[in-house]
Protein backbone atom coordinates (compact mmCIF):
# COMPACT_ATOMS: atom_id res chain seq x y z
CA UNK A 1 0.00 0.00 0.00
CA UNK A 2 1.36 3.31 -1.17
CA UNK A 3 0.20 6.29 0.57
CA UNK A 4 0.95 9.89 -0.95
CA UNK A 5 -0.19 12.56 1.52
CA UNK A 6 -0.34 16.56 0.57
CA UNK A 7 0.71 18.82 3.30
CA UNK A 8 0.90 22.70 3.02
CA UNK A 9 2.62 24.94 5.04
CA UNK A 10 0.63 27.99 6.53
CA UNK A 11 1.30 31.07 8.66
CA UNK A 12 1.12 29.74 12.31
CA UNK A 13 -2.18 30.41 14.17
CA UNK A 14 -0.70 32.79 16.52
CA UNK A 15 1.29 35.01 13.97
CA UNK A 16 0.58 38.60 14.17
CA UNK A 17 -0.30 39.40 10.47
CA UNK A 18 0.05 42.68 8.40
CA UNK A 19 -0.72 43.36 4.81
CA UNK A 20 1.48 43.17 2.36
CA UNK A 21 1.62 46.75 0.79
CA UNK A 22 -0.18 46.03 -2.53
CA UNK A 23 -3.01 44.65 -0.19
CA UNK A 24 -2.78 41.23 -2.29
CA UNK A 25 -1.81 39.33 0.80
CA UNK A 26 -0.08 39.21 4.06
CA UNK A 27 3.45 39.84 4.83
CA UNK A 28 5.38 36.73 5.12
CA UNK A 29 8.79 37.93 5.27
CA UNK A 30 8.92 37.61 9.45
CA UNK A 31 6.16 35.02 10.49
CA UNK A 32 7.23 31.38 11.36
CA UNK A 33 5.10 28.98 9.88
CA UNK A 34 3.93 25.27 10.61
CA UNK A 35 1.39 23.03 9.12
CA UNK A 36 -2.28 23.25 7.68
CA UNK A 37 -4.20 21.76 10.72
CA UNK A 38 -6.02 19.47 8.43
CA UNK A 39 -3.07 18.33 6.53
CA UNK A 40 -1.54 17.19 9.80
CA UNK A 41 -4.87 15.06 10.37
CA UNK A 42 -4.51 13.26 7.06
CA UNK A 43 -0.86 12.59 7.63
CA UNK A 44 -1.97 10.52 11.07
CA UNK A 45 -4.85 8.89 8.88
CA UNK A 46 -2.11 7.82 6.88
CA UNK A 47 0.23 6.17 9.37
CA UNK A 48 -2.57 4.71 10.87
CA UNK A 49 -3.81 2.88 7.62
CA UNK A 50 0.14 1.87 6.83
CA UNK A 51 0.19 0.28 10.12
CA UNK A 52 -2.61 -1.67 9.62
CA UNK A 53 -1.99 -2.57 5.74
CA UNK A 54 1.64 -2.22 5.46
CA UNK A 55 3.33 -0.48 2.70
CA UNK A 56 4.66 3.17 3.02
CA UNK A 57 3.96 6.75 3.56
CA UNK A 58 4.85 9.25 1.01
CA UNK A 59 4.37 13.16 1.57
CA UNK A 60 4.46 15.77 -0.53
CA UNK A 61 4.92 19.83 -0.07
CA UNK A 62 5.72 22.56 -2.81
CA UNK A 63 6.71 25.52 -1.34
CA UNK A 64 10.16 27.43 -0.90
CA UNK A 65 13.19 25.86 1.24
CA UNK A 66 11.28 26.82 4.48
CA UNK A 67 8.64 24.06 3.42
CA UNK A 68 11.71 21.80 4.26
CA UNK A 69 10.34 22.34 8.12
CA UNK A 70 7.05 20.73 7.40
CA UNK A 71 8.36 17.96 5.45
CA UNK A 72 10.70 17.06 8.51
CA UNK A 73 8.64 16.93 10.98
CA UNK A 74 6.42 14.65 8.94
CA UNK A 75 9.58 12.41 8.35
CA UNK A 76 9.69 12.54 12.56
CA UNK A 77 6.46 11.65 12.74
CA UNK A 78 6.92 8.48 10.69
CA UNK A 79 6.34 9.13 6.93
CA UNK A 80 8.58 6.91 5.18
CA UNK A 81 9.67 9.60 2.00
CA UNK A 82 9.04 13.33 0.73
CA UNK A 83 9.00 14.69 -2.42
CA UNK A 84 9.68 18.83 -2.30
CA UNK A 85 8.13 20.33 -5.00
CA UNK A 86 10.42 23.77 -4.38
CA UNK A 87 8.25 26.85 -6.11
CA UNK A 88 9.06 30.58 -4.34
CA UNK A 89 5.46 32.16 -5.69
CA UNK A 90 2.80 30.01 -4.58
CA UNK A 91 0.51 33.41 -3.73
CA UNK A 92 0.07 33.41 -7.74
CA UNK A 93 -1.21 30.10 -8.51
CA UNK A 94 -5.05 29.00 -8.58
CA UNK A 95 -6.19 26.07 -6.94
CA UNK A 96 -6.61 24.45 -10.50
CA UNK A 97 -2.32 25.43 -11.21
CA UNK A 98 -1.37 24.02 -7.37
CA UNK A 99 -3.20 20.87 -8.25
CA UNK A 100 -1.83 20.12 -11.68
CA UNK A 101 1.57 20.72 -10.24
CA UNK A 102 0.95 18.79 -7.35
CA UNK A 103 -0.49 15.80 -9.41
CA UNK A 104 2.36 16.16 -12.21
CA UNK A 105 4.67 15.56 -9.19
CA UNK A 106 3.16 12.56 -7.55
CA UNK A 107 1.78 10.88 -10.89
CA UNK A 108 4.55 8.29 -11.71
CA UNK A 109 4.79 7.12 -7.90
CA UNK A 110 0.95 5.90 -8.88
CA UNK A 111 -0.21 5.54 -5.51
CA UNK A 112 -2.99 3.22 -3.97
CA UNK A 113 -4.22 5.91 -1.60
CA UNK A 114 -3.70 10.14 -1.97
CA UNK A 115 -4.54 11.92 1.42
CA UNK A 116 -5.51 16.11 1.38
CA UNK A 117 -6.47 18.38 4.36
CA UNK A 118 -10.12 19.11 3.75
CA UNK A 119 -8.96 23.01 3.02
CA UNK A 120 -5.85 25.11 3.59
CA UNK A 121 -5.97 27.27 6.86
CA UNK A 122 -4.75 30.34 4.92
CA UNK A 123 -6.67 30.21 1.54
CA UNK A 124 -9.39 27.76 2.60
CA UNK A 125 -10.57 27.38 -0.75
CA UNK A 126 -11.31 23.45 -0.33
CA UNK A 127 -10.54 22.62 -4.03
CA UNK A 128 -7.13 21.42 -4.46
CA UNK A 129 -7.66 17.57 -3.39
CA UNK A 130 -10.72 17.64 -5.85
CA UNK A 131 -8.97 18.91 -8.91
CA UNK A 132 -6.04 16.84 -8.12
CA UNK A 133 -8.34 13.33 -8.07
CA UNK A 134 -9.83 14.36 -11.26
CA UNK A 135 -6.57 15.33 -13.08
CA UNK A 136 -5.25 12.03 -11.90
CA UNK A 137 -8.43 10.12 -12.82
CA UNK A 138 -9.22 9.17 -9.05
CA UNK A 139 -12.55 8.46 -7.43
CA UNK A 140 -12.78 10.87 -4.63
CA UNK A 141 -14.22 11.55 -1.56
CA UNK A 142 -14.51 14.97 0.52
CA UNK A 143 -15.01 15.94 4.01
CA UNK A 144 -13.79 12.51 5.55
CA UNK A 145 -14.15 12.09 9.59
CA UNK A 146 -13.61 8.21 9.46
CA UNK A 147 -11.43 5.20 7.37
CA UNK A 148 -11.83 2.06 7.40
CA UNK A 149 -9.72 0.18 4.62
CA UNK A 150 -8.88 -3.43 4.18
CA UNK A 151 -6.78 -4.83 1.49
CA UNK A 152 -9.41 -4.90 -1.49
CA UNK A 153 -11.70 -2.17 -0.58
CA UNK A 154 -12.20 1.64 1.50
CA UNK A 155 -14.79 2.37 3.17
CA UNK A 156 -15.16 5.72 4.66
CA UNK A 157 -17.21 8.06 6.45
CA UNK A 158 -18.53 11.40 5.39
CA UNK A 159 -19.91 14.61 7.10
CA UNK A 160 -23.07 16.04 5.57
CA UNK A 161 -25.30 19.09 6.23
CA UNK A 162 -27.15 19.17 9.12
CA UNK A 163 -25.62 16.82 11.36
CA UNK A 164 -25.86 14.28 8.83
CA UNK A 165 -23.07 11.27 8.02
CA UNK A 166 -22.79 9.36 5.06
CA UNK A 167 -20.43 6.27 4.74
CA UNK A 168 -19.37 5.07 0.86
CA UNK A 169 -17.05 2.03 0.19
CA UNK A 170 -14.62 3.08 -2.90
CA UNK A 171 -12.09 0.73 -4.39
CA UNK A 172 -8.17 1.51 -4.58
CA UNK A 173 -6.59 3.53 -5.87
CA UNK A 174 -8.60 6.64 -4.53
CA UNK A 175 -8.60 9.90 -3.48
CA UNK A 176 -9.65 11.67 0.45
CA UNK A 177 -9.90 15.15 1.83
CA UNK A 178 -9.69 14.91 5.38
CA UNK A 179 -11.12 16.87 7.97
CA UNK A 180 -9.73 18.34 11.23
CA UNK A 181 -10.20 15.81 14.47
CA UNK A 182 -10.58 12.85 13.09
CA UNK A 183 -8.24 10.97 15.18
CA UNK A 184 -5.73 11.89 18.03
CA UNK A 185 -2.30 13.40 15.63
CA UNK A 186 0.62 11.84 17.62
CA UNK A 187 4.08 13.62 18.19
CA UNK A 188 7.31 13.02 16.81
CA UNK A 189 9.70 11.31 19.02
CA UNK A 190 13.13 11.41 19.45
CA UNK A 191 13.97 8.47 17.98
CA UNK A 192 11.60 9.72 15.11
CA UNK A 193 13.55 12.83 14.93
CA UNK A 194 16.86 11.03 14.28
CA UNK A 195 15.30 8.82 11.89
CA UNK A 196 13.93 11.47 9.66
CA UNK A 197 17.52 12.54 9.15
CA UNK A 198 17.82 9.12 6.99
CA UNK A 199 15.12 9.51 5.15
CA UNK A 200 14.85 11.08 1.47
CA UNK A 201 13.54 14.09 0.40
CA UNK A 202 13.01 14.48 -3.47
CA UNK A 203 13.50 17.76 -4.66
CA UNK A 204 11.21 18.24 -7.39
CA UNK A 205 11.02 21.68 -10.13
CA UNK A 206 7.52 22.27 -11.80
CA UNK A 207 7.11 22.98 -15.55
CA UNK A 208 7.00 26.30 -15.89
CA UNK A 209 3.88 25.96 -18.04
CA UNK A 210 1.72 24.91 -15.69
CA UNK A 211 3.23 27.51 -12.73
CA UNK A 212 2.17 30.34 -15.81
CA UNK A 213 -0.91 29.35 -16.92
CA UNK A 214 -3.13 31.52 -16.77
CA UNK A 215 -5.53 31.97 -13.60
CA UNK A 216 -9.61 32.11 -13.12
CA UNK A 217 -9.61 32.84 -10.15
CA UNK A 218 -7.50 35.95 -8.38
CA UNK A 219 -8.04 38.05 -4.82
CA UNK A 220 -8.21 41.35 -5.70
CA UNK A 221 -7.58 42.84 -2.17
CA UNK A 222 -6.89 41.95 1.53
CA UNK A 223 -8.25 44.44 4.04
CA UNK A 224 -9.22 44.32 8.02
CA UNK A 225 -12.91 44.90 8.18
CA UNK A 226 -13.90 48.84 9.61
CA UNK A 227 -14.72 49.00 13.28
CA UNK A 228 -17.97 50.97 13.84
CA UNK A 229 -20.40 51.32 16.63
CA UNK A 230 -24.17 52.35 16.69
CA UNK A 231 -26.47 52.51 18.93
CA UNK A 232 -30.04 52.45 19.16
CA UNK A 233 -32.35 53.14 22.21
CA UNK A 234 -35.63 51.10 21.84
CA UNK A 235 -38.91 51.68 23.38
CA UNK A 236 -38.20 55.14 24.52
CA UNK A 237 -38.17 53.77 28.15
CA UNK A 238 -40.94 51.24 28.04
CA UNK A 239 -39.44 47.47 28.23
CA UNK A 240 -42.57 46.20 26.79
CA UNK A 241 -42.26 48.14 23.59
CA UNK A 242 -38.52 48.33 23.61
CA UNK A 243 -38.81 43.77 23.45
CA UNK A 244 -41.03 44.33 21.03
CA UNK A 245 -39.07 46.66 18.40
CA UNK A 246 -36.51 44.28 18.98
CA UNK A 247 -37.83 41.19 17.86
CA UNK A 248 -38.80 43.23 14.63
CA UNK A 249 -35.65 44.37 13.96
CA UNK A 250 -33.61 40.88 14.45
CA UNK A 251 -37.07 39.77 12.07
CA UNK A 252 -36.51 42.25 9.32
CA UNK A 253 -33.27 43.81 9.65
CA UNK A 254 -30.40 40.93 11.39
CA UNK A 255 -33.14 37.54 9.79
CA UNK A 256 -31.88 35.79 12.71
CA UNK A 257 -35.89 34.77 13.71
Amino acid sequence: MKILVMMKQVANKDAILRINKDATWIEESDLSFEVSESDGYALEEALRVREKLGGEVVVCSMGPQRVKSVIKDALARGADRAIHVVEDNLGALSPFATASVLADAIRDEKPDLVMTGLQSDDYGYGQTGVIMAELLGLPHATIVIEVDASADKLRVKRELESGWYQWYTMSFPALLTIQSGISQIRYATLKGIMAAKKKEIKEVTPAAEAINRPSHQRIEKVYLPQKTKQTQLLGNGDAKAGAAELAQKLHAEARVI
